[in-house]
């Protein structure tokens, strides 16, 4: 149950109760809609995308929307659906996506992915958090401002963007936004794709890292070669690119792209004071995280390493005879997958170049390289600005769990909040009700059910705050 104080108003209490009362409800939506497996980029997948996108609009009528339809996006679909029945209201736009990510089916635990389970206070399938949990929760949201307020239709006017491929970076994006761009003129950008700090701590995500990723091949011999013949004088890729690998950060934890920090600035002293107020400890971080030690930028905290700091991560790499029995052969070829994270100040463009020229420097001429920087997909950092709209939702995160102060922190990965800021010309403020211990992106996803709950009665009493201020674009 939630908690609610003493001095609740009345429509606190029937959102709280009318959310507490449904919560059986609002879990077997979830899990109906967690047994499509609508994974983004695999065609095969690509019915379930439709069918996904079909159950979401059927969900958005039914609450009363007068407009719920499919828009065509690539090769998957977007979910558009409009509520504006608010003439002196602003407008809110409330973006995220009903694509999800693959899966490896041999590595879940506690349930088969598209399999939802409950236990233990959590709804376990892919899904169940990033993000089709935090779209059931303003589906419901919607549903308990209605009853909380007593009202017909909502206090603002709402328009849905709920796209069918950000998983895959989200590559026809910008195409949709332009072409519908009038349909979706808004006053401000509700983004349901973060993370919360804690269950016991909610936070408002005030930034978003960008985010650009490459594949480098890295080539040897013309074919791969016995190394009883060739050991010694042949070129191996895979040394080479273990030695490139291996110069992408200093002993100091930092990025060595020729160039790489001349655009970050220095944290301000209200944001290390934000991200200094948040309860956090090491060992509270490892258990969430599972990430076993704690490395990074030398003097910064965690948390603005993880917020505020750019970084690079090697995601895969390949090479050789990874499985079944080895050949004892050098190989032709070693590849590598590497994810960049960027910050405020950089952009995309010069990190990619910056790159380029990193590698073209450090790896010998004994061997040929083939590096496809994934610029299309890249997406920019981000930053809310001071603006009315964080105030209306801090307030609602407040009612929502019983008073408590919602602090600030950042979401560690990336999203289009800065390509829906600059093309709707409208600030973009973020809410989700995910956590770190949610395993997005790997096996056992799982959503916390206490914090889904308080997620949508955030949202009900969200667009009963935002009816009350300005909200003009900042």
């Amino acid at each position: 149950m939630n908690k609610r104080s003493e001095s609740d108003g009345g429509e606190d209490c029937r959102v709280l109760d009318y959310l507490n009362a449904n919560t059986s409800r609002i879990i077997a939506e979830l899990s109906e809609w967690i047994r499509v497996p609508s994974v983004a980029g695999l065609p095969e997948r690509e019915q379930n995308l439709m069918q996904s996108a079909n159950l979401l609009a059927a969900a958005c009528r039914e609450i009363g929307f007068p407009v719920a339809e499919l828009l065509p996006t690539g090769p998957t679909v977007a979910v558009y659906a409009e509520w504006c029945e608010a003439p002196k209201a602003p407008t809110v736009l409330v973006y995220s996506h009903h694509d999800v990510r693959a899966v490896k089916d041999e590595r879940w635990d506690q349930t088969e992915p598209f399999i939802p389970a409950r236990r233990q206070g959590r709804l376990y399938g892919r899904g169940s958090s990033d993000a089709k949990g935090q779209l059931v929760a303003h589906l419901w949201g919607v549903r308990a401002h209605l009853e909380g307020a007593g009202r017909a239709a909502p206090a603002v006017n709402l328009k849905w963007l709920i796209e069918g491929e950000e998983e895959m970076g989200s590559p026809n994006l910008a195409t949709l936004l332009e072409h519908h761009r009038d349909r979706l003129r808004c006053d401000v950008v509700v983004f349901s794709d973060t993370l919360q700090w804690r269950a016991d701590h909610p936070a408002i995500c005030t930034s978003v890292r960008g985010m650009i990723s490459a594949h480098l091949d890295v080539r040897g011999p013309a074919r791969d070669v016995h190394s009883g013949a060739v050991s010694g004088p042949a070129p191996n890729p895979i040394h080479e690119l273990s030695r490139l690998i291996g110069q992408l950060e200093d002993a100091d934890g930092r990025v060595t792209l020729p160039g790489f920090y001349d655009d970050v600035p220095e944290l301000s002293t209200r944001r290390r004071a934000e991200l200094a107020a948040l309860p956090f400890s090491d060992e509270d971080w490892l258990e969430r995280s599972q990430t076993r030690s704690i490395g990074g930028e030398a003097g910064y905290t965690v948390l603005e390493r993880l917020w505020a700091r750019p970084s690079v991560e090697v995601t895969s790499i390949l090479a050789g005879d990874p499985v079944g029995t080895s050949r004892a052969a050098v190989p032709a070829i070693a590849s590598a997958d590497v994810s960049i994270r960027f910050v405020v100040g950089q952009t995309a463009g010069v990190v990619a170049e910056q790159l380029r020229t990193w590698v073209a420097e450090k790896l010998p001429d004994t061997v040929d390289y083939e590096l496809a920087v994934a610029e299309e997909t890249a997406q920019e950092p981000y930053e809310t600005p001071d603006h009315p709209a964080v105030q209306a939702l801090e307030r609602a995160i407040g009612r929502a769990n019983g008073g408590a102060l919602a602090g600030r922190m950042g979401n560690a990965g990336g999203g289009p909040a800065e390509l829906l800021a600059s093309t709707l010309d409208a600030p973009v403020v973020f809410f989700g009700t995910g956590l770190p211990e949610d395993h997005w992106h790997d096996s056992d996803e799982s959503v916390r059910i206490d914090v889904l709950v308080a997620g949508a009665a955030t949202i009900a009493f969200l667009w009963s705050e935002l009816a009350t201020v300005a909200v003009a674009p900042a």
